[in-house]
């Protein structure tokens, strides 16, 4: 009688709470770094993220940023793939480091870069100040879906830990452990 050993494809591993939504907040984070990078760099052409030099450094602190975007997308989408490869991928932890991500680059780009560190204003030659309030409300309501679904997920891992069965709507795949 031979013992069959499931392969690594077939393997599934417990969801990790932790892993997924820090993964997908690198994954949120970039992908709200590609948007201020995209819109308001290059299309707008509001500003560069360094704007307290010359307009070539300007370019430069750009396309220093745009890499580090990049490779955070990259580097967050195979880690991505691999908790799912395992089966490791907690789905609604993942959605809520998503949002995580979004609103703390969006809210530390708006205290941080803006106003503390003075590198760049969203605009010039205008009061900044709508400009600042829409882009900093936008982050914490960004930041808050993140938190509220946090909450969720884990009211629905503290149900599913009273009834492991998952109750008659099948609680393992809810966890995002399932397929």
């Amino acid at each position: 009688m031979s013992r069959q050993v499931p392969s690594p494809a077939t393997r599934r591993e417990p969801p990790r709470p932790r892993a997924s939504t820090a993964v997908c907040a690198v994954v949120g984070a970039a992908v709200m770094a590609a948007v201020d990078e995209i819109v308001f760099h290059q299309i707008l052409a509001w500003h560069h993220f360094y704007d307290r030099s010359t307009p070539r450094i300007g370019l430069l602190s750009d396309g220093l940023l745009h890499t580090a975007e990049l490779l955070a997308l990259v580097a967050g989408f195979f880690l991505l793939a691999d908790l799912r490869r395992r089966g490791a991928l907690a789905r609604p932890y993942a959605w809520s480091g998503f949002f995580l991500g979004l609103g703390g680059f969006q809210l530390f780009d708006g205290i941080v870069d803006h106003k503390v560190l003075r590198v760049h204003q969203i605009r010039y030659g205008v009061d900044t100040a709508p400009y600042d309030w829409a882009w900093n409300l936008g982050g914490l309501l960004l930041l808050l879906v993140g938190a509220g679904l946090a909450l969720r997920a884990r009211r629905l891992d503290h149900r599913l830990d009273r009834h492991p069965d998952g109750g008659a709507d099948g609680g393992a795949d809810r966890r995002g452990g399932g397929a």
